[in-house]
């Protein structure tokens, strides 16, 4: 494990936490995408998750989201053990805790960002006019509440990043998954949108960006490396 958060009071459990667990791949010749890792994300990270190509970043990222499931080992999101949930429990679990934020948009062409951002929020139970104002404040936190009303085609790839980031906060996840976020964007944007992830630091969250960019990572608070299935390397700043 890694040095105790300086956000986290002693004693707190972690978000997230795998022990020892493995993805492997084939039958008659296995091959191994992650070996035995154990990590404990906890309440206040701001994490960077990096590796050169085929490290394991991408099983990784598949794993802490719930998205795939170990050959072996302990998964815990909120102190529940995913690996015996059946999928609906599962997928309820990964809705409650947990916002995506990926390289590619995946915002829905014919909505506006407003109606992109409320889709996290259907089949919540939710009255029409609290998931109008959740998605709107959620927009406003991104600096996009001016443009509610615009559909991805009339927006820059900044700003339906921007979308997308919105629609993954608008459920209060307590932890953001971000895969290459900035991959897909000019420095000037990718600089925007770097700006928004940092102001998600909070005591009541967990940050996680999987990502190749070296300048991304630096900018995490905390840097997990990997090589060959396994965690190298487990590295915090000191902030002052």
């Amino acid at each position: 494990m890694t040095d105790p958060n300086p956000m986290t009071p002693e004693g707190t459990e972690p978000f997230l936490e795998l022990t020892n667990v493995s993805r492997v791949y084939g039958d008659e010749v296995k091959v191994y995408a992650l070996r035995e890792v154990s990590l404990r994300i906890m309440p206040g990270d701001f994490m960077a998750i990096v590796g050169p190509s085929g490290s394991g970043k991408s099983t990784m990222l598949g794993l802490l989201g719930c998205l795939d499931l170990p050959t072996s080992g302990s998964i815990r999101i909120a102190g529940e053990e995913i690996t015996t949930l059946d999928d609906t429990n599962r997928t309820r679990l990964r809705g409650r805790t947990i916002g995506f934020v990926f390289q590619q948009f995946h915002l829905i062409g014919h909505l506006s960002a407003l109606q992109n951002v409320e889709t996290a929020l259907l089949y919540r139970g939710m009255k029409p006019n609290e998931r109008h104002d959740k998605a709107m404040d959620a927009l406003e936190r991104v600096g996009l509440g001016q443009r509610w009303d615009h559909r991805p085609v009339q927006l820059s790839g900044g700003e339906q990043q921007r979308v997308a980031l919105a629609r993954s906060l608008v459920a209060d996840p307590i932890i953001v998954l971000a895969d290459e976020p900035t991959g897909a964007l000019d420095s000037k944007n990718a600089e925007n949108v770097m700006q928004i992830f940092e102001s998600l630091r909070s005591p009541e969250r967990a940050v996680v960006l999987v990502t190749h960019d070296l300048g991304v990572a630096d900018r995490a608070d905390r840097k997990i490396s990997m090589r060959d299935g396994e965690i190298v390397g487990d590295d915090r700043k000191v902030r002052a």
